[in-house]
């Protein structure tokens, strides 16, 4: 063993020795003394050998002696000016890398005590005087020596989590300096200071690597921070590379340097943030040519496979890729495969609109890069992409996906065309439109993405385009224009003809319809003879209710097929007739039928739209089975959105009116001589003995999320629904037995969602408990839940006066005059 290691161990050891026994304040700042000799920067500074071998073996365990020692007691033995001198400056004057480690794991290992507030004001002062920038330069320069791959993985763990580390261990204690907000733009300056001196370096003619700056890049991207160390880096680097090309490469290499798996982060952070395709290509470089996942991310994944982004990201992205001749070829590849998605008919069908209209921007984009080069070469390619694109878009049902063929047919043609009339077709004029033309233009100026209007809006508007030509036989809703001198010459005398009256005539039906249920399921399931099918629909509602016994052989597969149902063709009110069927089929063989639709309303494969069905029908079948029968057959009723047949979401003040005087008008006894009021039917109520089939399953799985739907996610139009659905259901159980038990269910349900953030739920709430109050008897409910009848009068109150949605706070004010009223009513009925 070499004498000077050895010697220099020995004197470290002695030293957390005597630091952890002596309380000689003498003492203790002649062994501080000694030790930081060995840092260098004092006038009795150790040999450089022994320099090293104390920060490369011993400067950890000294640090953690240090940290071992603190406490009140001892640290008042150094002066204020020792403990800066000769305490604070091993942290902070020490190897930063080590130093941020043992800081960083002391505070993760220590209890609240005076050590470890003194740790995390240590840390703090180490951020603010640059660390960071400290420790990436040291490790910058341990990679170009070949450093140890743990420990640098280590080290990037930490300082990328280390507001997660102080967020964990301080809670509500936390320090401004380590929240994320404040955090990693400090980071994104300090990792410019690193960039400045790698650049200094290379001037010099030395060697140094960004591999671990790049990697820390990296890591914040991945774990959700591009915001906030973009918003810091990219204004910085734009004005460092504008006129010096050392920088420019430090970028490139900065960005080329990022693992794969953290590649696509950044790079989607760098496209959204750069002000324009110039100062993009200027920072990635030509970061898609060398790197295989760069360039998927950019050619496919932020194109094909999502459609989140404004159209400013859009223009950066496409004008990135025209920018550069070894890029270009991307570009036309990117064009036709785009163009492929936009003519494929299964794509047309099944996307979202929104995602057709983020294709459709690209395209357009796409086609204003273009060169007449590179248009000659691909002409006959864009011609048939725009022949079968068109079509598919033509035949669409929606107007707002017709007109987006539309516009990217006569932008195709506009670029391919070099001699004759191009395509023209009639449509509503909006801001969409003009946002779509406008991306024709071949030298469009780059404004930056925030400066732009959010190009991602989703509104629908409706564009009925008429053809031009008034002879043409195209049944197409759209059809290519003629020119104006021809038109003129066309024009003929049969405009000025009287057109028929043909305002009377009806359509002549030929097709016998299906007499028997079984024949329905067969034309349904099966023919492809539209008029027969048209048929079925309009008088299966009626065979179900003719045929009760028939109907309960084959409920089940009835039930499936109405609810996977599909519009074949157009019949008026299709959806009607449907969700009048499915409750025929509801109230005739109501316990198996319910079954299965509340288990399909939480099954997987399902659309909102027919989940929303379910509701419907399990709300229009209860009110029916509530209603008395007393001539003992079904009588179908309305099939209007059950959302507003007790409980509506609008208007709630009348119809709740309504409620409370029809309540009152049934109490109340007149003593007059007038004529005898009808007798109204009277039966037994179907509803009470099934309540259960009907309520239970649907409230015991809202809060298990599914893969594609989460009623306590996204999904808030369908929790409101349901909210109001339980509600209704509630109410048609009124005096039954399980009214109780469902209340109760209920008012746990209500409890658990009373603070969601949409107000079309928190209404489904209030009817809840609407239907509460007026469902159980009002003894009852304060005798079996007296606690959660004051907690909901509490939130109630505090809705009334709180809640920003007007119909909410009516709903409360409106439920607390019912418990008012509630309690009126028991107190009078209690003995004095």
């Amino acid at each position: 063993m070499d004498p000077e290691p050895f010697e220099v161990g020995h004197v470290v050891r002695e030293a957390i020795n005597i630091l952890s026994s002596s309380r000689n304040r003498v003492e203790i700042s002649e062994v501080l003394g000694t030790i930081k000799c060995y840092l260098g920067g004092t006038e009795n500074q150790a040999p450089l050998k022994e320099r090293e071998e104390f920060t490369r073996v011993h400067f950890s365990a000294f640090l953690r002696g240090l940290v071992s020692n603190l406490s009140p007691d001892w640290i008042e033995l150094l002066t204020s000016d020792q403990q800066k001198e000769l305490w604070d400056s091993f942290f902070l004057e020490g190897p930063a890398d080590q130093v941020f480690l043992v800081l960083l794991d002391s505070i993760i290992s220590t209890g609240p005590s005076f050590r470890l507030m003194k740790v995390i004001s240590i840390l703090e002062q180490f951020l603010q005087m640059g660390g960071m920038s400290a420790l990436m330069w040291e490790v910058c320069h341990q990679q170009a020596q070949a450093g140890l791959p743990t420990f640098q993985e280590t080290l990037l763990n930490k300082v990328v989590c280390l507001p997660d580390h102080l967020c964990n261990k301080l809670q509500g204690n936390n320090l401004p300096i380590f929240f994320p907000q404040n955090y990693f733009p400090l980071l994104a300056t300090e990792i410019i200071q690193v960039l400045q001196r790698i650049s200094d370096s290379l001037r010099g003619g030395l060697d140094c690597s960004i591999s671990f700056v790049s990697q820390v890049l990296g890591k914040v991207c991945m774990h959700g921070r591009q915001e906030e160390i973009l918003n810091v880096l990219v204004p910085r680097l734009m004005d460092l590379t504008k006129v010096d090309c050392i920088w420019q490469r430090m970028c490139w290499r900065l960005v080329e340097c990022v693992p794969d798996r953290w590649i696509e982060a950044v790079i989607c952070g760098f496209i959204q943030k750069a002000p324009g395709a110039d100062v993009l290509s200027r920072l990635l470089g030509n970061l898609v040519v060398k790197n295989k996942k760069a360039q998927f991310v950019v050619t496919q994944k932020l194109l094909l496979l999502q459609y989140s982004y404004v159209t400013a990201v859009l223009q950066n992205l496409l004008g990135y890729l025209a920018l550069d001749s070894l890029r270009r070829s991307l570009l036309i590849k990117v064009l036709k495969e785009l163009l492929e998605t936009w003519g494929s008919s299964s794509a047309v069908k099944h996307s979202p609109v929104e995602q057709q209209l983020y294709v459709s921007k690209a395209i357009l984009i796409c086609l204003s890069h273009l060169k007449e080069p590179e248009i000659e070469s691909n002409r006959q390619e864009l011609l048939t992409s725009m022949m079968g694109g068109m079509k598919c878009h033509l035949d669409s049902n929606l107007p707002r996906v017709r007109r987006l063929g539309m516009i990217v047919a006569e932008s195709i043609s506009s670029r391919i065309t070099t001699d004759g009339p191009c395509l023209k077709f009639q449509y509503e004029d909006d801001d969409e439109t003009r946002e779509l033309k406008s991306l024709q233009q071949t030298a469009r100026l780059q404004l930056p993405v925030t400066d732009l209007p959010n190009a991602g809006r989703n509104d629908s508007s409706s564009a009925t385009p008429k053809a031009v030509s008034k002879q043409s036989g195209n049944p197409h809703p759209a059809a290519l224009a003629v020119p104006e001198e021809e038109s003129d010459l066309e024009l003929d005398s049969d405009d000025d003809l009287i057109p028929y009256d043909m305002s009377e005539d009806k359509e002549l039906k030929k097709m016998k319809a299906p007499v028997y249920i079984r024949d329905c399921i067969e034309v349904l399931t099966g023919s492809e003879d539209m008029d027969k099918w048209e048929a079925t629909m309009k008088v299966l509602e009626s065979l179900i209710r003719r045929n009760s016994a028939t109907t309960r052989e084959v409920s089940m597969e009835l039930a499936k097929i109405l609810l996977h149902l599909e519009e074949k063709t157009y019949i008026e009110g299709f959806m009607e007739l449907r969700k009048r069927a499915l409750v025929a089929v509801t109230i005739t063989d109501p316990v198996p039928v319910v079954q299965y639709l509340t288990a399909q309303f939480y099954s997987l494969n399902y659309s909102l739209c027919q989940r929303m069905d379910i509701l419907d029908v399990l709300a229009l079948a209860a009110q029916e089975l509530s209603q008395p029968q007393a001539s003992g057959k079904n009588k179908p009723c309305s099939t209007q959105s059950p959302c507003t047949l007790t409980v509506p979401c609008s208007d709630s003040s009348q119809n709740w009116r309504r409620v409370v005087d029809e309540r009152i008008k049934s109490k109340t006894r007149r003593l007059a001589k007038s004529q005898s009021l009808v007798e109204p039917a009277c039966g037994p109520n179907k509803f009470s003995s099934l309540a259960g089939h009907f309520f239970f399953p649907l409230i015991q799985n809202f809060d298990r999320p599914l893969v594609t739907f989460d009623l306590l996610g996204d999904d808030h139009l369908v929790l409101g629904r349901l909210a109001h659905t339980l509600a209704i259901l509630m109410y048609f159980a009124i005096h039954t037995v399980a009214a109780a038990a469902m209340g109760k269910s209920l008012l746990e349900f209500v409890w658990a969602l009373r603070f969601h953030t949409d107000s079309y739920v928190r209404q489904g709430l209030l009817s809840a408990v609407s239907s509460i109050l007026l469902s159980i008897h009002s003894e009852q409910l304060l005798e079996d839940m007296t606690d959660e009848f004051l907690e909901t009068q509490s939130w109630l109150a505090d809705v009334a006066e709180k809640d920003p949605d007007g119909d909410c706070r009516r709903l409360a004010w409106q439920n607390l005059l019912l418990m008012e009223n509630l309690l009126k009513k028991t107190l009078r009925s209690v003995p004095s």
